[in-house]
């Protein structure tokens, strides 16, 4: 008996809808220096940076962890396509960079137009909200592979920065200030810890008293994108390195920019954590040494100031509606 590709498990008629609904919102992401439709084997790109004398390209590539997996659970998809777009916009913009344009990778059990729809669209919501074009990506269908209803993303960004302008770290100074700026939430790291203590106890749709709100709902609250803190700040002040707090924690990504013989003094008392982080320790008796190496704690992005501007940078971050915090200072390593 005759067996069909649909029967393995794979429907291209499925692939083909998903392209039709999405094509006219991913559309709106274009900017002129886009040169390709949805389609083509390749992604057409105008690389004349005319405002650039040396123009830097930046790269990143990133997923968004077992966040998904909430996500899933909590069959609700709107919001990790954003994520993914706001990871990776952060991860580029603390070397200087403005993104120019994103491209994913979805890949399924079976896939669903109108979940793989529900993420699309949030790639399109951050990629306009961050000024970038998605300009490609791919959709894979991989029964035997993924579970039936499962599905996984990475997604790969591209920016530009003048090369003088690039930040690297490598003018830090012992002095020099650790200004930080909130997350919201535990963006897109940890849910692997934060699952494992959490879940034994609540109910992704409890209404858990501790933090004010349904579980799920504080679990999947986006990975916010840094963007408009950055661009203004870079232009105003003499800013010496930038730290995108992801998995490692403030220490472990910070000491990432940090020239060798520096180190780092963390003032941990000097904000508040957001009420789901103690939910998470004390649920699980997770030690503070865990805590620390693990999540991002309420601090999404250091910008690393020399001293005497350091009350002058927070002083402006502020004047935006920002709250911004004075979180250490960089010391002689012992």
């Amino acid at each position: 008996m005759p067996i069909t590709y649909s029967q393995s498990g794979v429907s291209i008629a499925e692939g083909d809808k998903l392209v039709q609904h999405i094509k006219k919102t991913v559309r709106t992401t274009y900017s002129k220096s886009v040169l390709s439709d949805i389609g083509l084997f390749g992604a057409f790109f105008d690389a004349r940076f005319r405002r650039y004398e040396w123009p830097v390209l930046v790269s990143s590539v990133d997923g968004v962890g077992t966040k998904l997996m909430v996500a899933q659970m909590m069959d609700r998809h709107d919001t990790i396509g954003q994520d993914l777009v706001n990871h990776c916009v952060n991860d580029i913009m603390v070397s200087g960079a403005e993104p120019l344009f994103f491209m994913d990778y979805f890949a399924s059990g079976r896939l669903r137009s109108g979940v793989a729809t529900a993420v699309i669209r949030g790639f399109v919501k951050s990629c306009k909200e961050n000024g970038c074009a998605l300009i490609g990506g791919e959709t894979a269908e991989m029964p035997g592979f993924y579970e039936k209803n499962r599905y996984d993303l990475s997604g790969t960004i591209v920016g530009v920065v003048e090369k003088r302008k690039l930040i690297t770290g490598k003018g830090i100074r012992k002095g020099d200030l650790l200004l930080g700026i909130p997350s919201s939430g535990l963006h897109t790291n940890g849910y692997s810890l934060a699952r494992k203590v959490l879940l034994p106890r609540f109910a992704l749709k409890d209404y858990v008293d501790e933090i004010g709100e349904v579980l799920g709902e504080n679990l999947l609250r986006v990975h916010r994108s840094y963007r408009r803190i950055i661009t203004p700040v870079l232009r105003k002040f003499p800013v010496r390195g930038l730290s995108h707090i992801t998995g490692g924690g403030i220490v472990g990504n910070t000491m990432r920019i940090i020239p060798r013989g520096l180190s780092l003094h963390i003032h941990w008392k000097a904000w508040k954590r957001p009420p789901i982080f103690d939910l998470i320790q004390s649920s699980g008796k997770v030690p503070e040494k865990d805590m620390r190496r693990t999540f991002n704690l309420g601090v999404g992005l250091v910008i690393v100031v020399p001293e005497k501007e350091g009350g002058r940078v927070a002083r402006f971050i502020r004047s935006t509606g920002e709250q911004c915090m004075l979180i250490g200072e960089v010391v002689q390593s012992s």
